[in-house]
């Protein structure tokens, strides 16, 4: 994904996806029905089945392709970070960000829905995840070298679960301006790799304060 807002769908596929994914989050997979899914791009339910085999197709499609994208996008953004490790995380970071603010419906998804689809389809969903990290933890590692690459790795998934909690913090209107937010969200995402690389891995000495420190 890029960093700039993502482009209004210009195909009638793109527009399916974009309002089954709103429909399967707001009231759930069972709760939403293929005419309803048809009205909200105005055309019949019946007419769906031109673009998809079914529900379970499209939630398919919706979740295996999210992981797609943002694996291909990291990959895209640790290719074109040059030679500075930290512009790296700072675009994986912002990469992210524009996910978990533009995209909120897929997260509510992938949190109840998973389980969902076929077999093949989520472990193709699971494999593209644990790849997504991985590359994550490299960078991070070249960033602050000196934790542990399970460290780095627990702190990966902790900042995913900071990022992805946005569905979570109230209506859209609750919250900050979107810039304002993507801010803050920066800032949380590089403190919490910060504070991880300046604790001592488990059996180091802490060192004592000084006095009054």
């Amino acid at each position: 994904m890029s960093n700039a807002q993502p482009a209004t769908p210009t195909s009638r596929r793109e527009q399916i996806l974009k309002e089954a994914a709103r429909l399967f989050a707001e009231r759930g997979f069972h709760g939403v029905g293929v005419d309803e899914i048809g009205a909200a791009v105005g055309i019949s339910g019946p007419g769906l089945y031109r673009h998809f085999a079914g529900k379970d197709a499209m939630l398919a499609e919706l979740l295996v392709g999210i992981s797609e994208r943002l694996l291909a996008g990291g990959r895209m953004r640790v290719a074109e970070g040059g030679g500075s490790p930290e512009a790296v995380l700072d675009a994986l970071i912002d990469g992210h960000i524009d996910f978990a603010l533009d995209d909120r419906p897929l997260i509510t998804l992938h949190d109840r829905e998973l389980d969902r689809l076929r077999e093949a389809d989520r472990k193709r969903v699971r494999q593209l995840q644990r790849q997504y990290v991985e590359l994550w933890v490299e960078v991070v590692r070249r960033v602050h070298p000196g934790p542990s690459e399970s460290r780095a790795r627990a702190a990966v998934h902790a900042v995913f679960g900071l990022l992805n909690s946005t569905p979570h913090l109230g209506r859209p209107g609750a919250l900050p301006g979107r810039t304002e937010m993507a801010e803050l969200l920066h800032r949380l995402a590089l403190g919490a790799f910060g504070a991880v690389a300046g604790e001592p891995e488990a059996g180091e000495p802490v060192a004592a304060s000084a006095p009054g420190a």
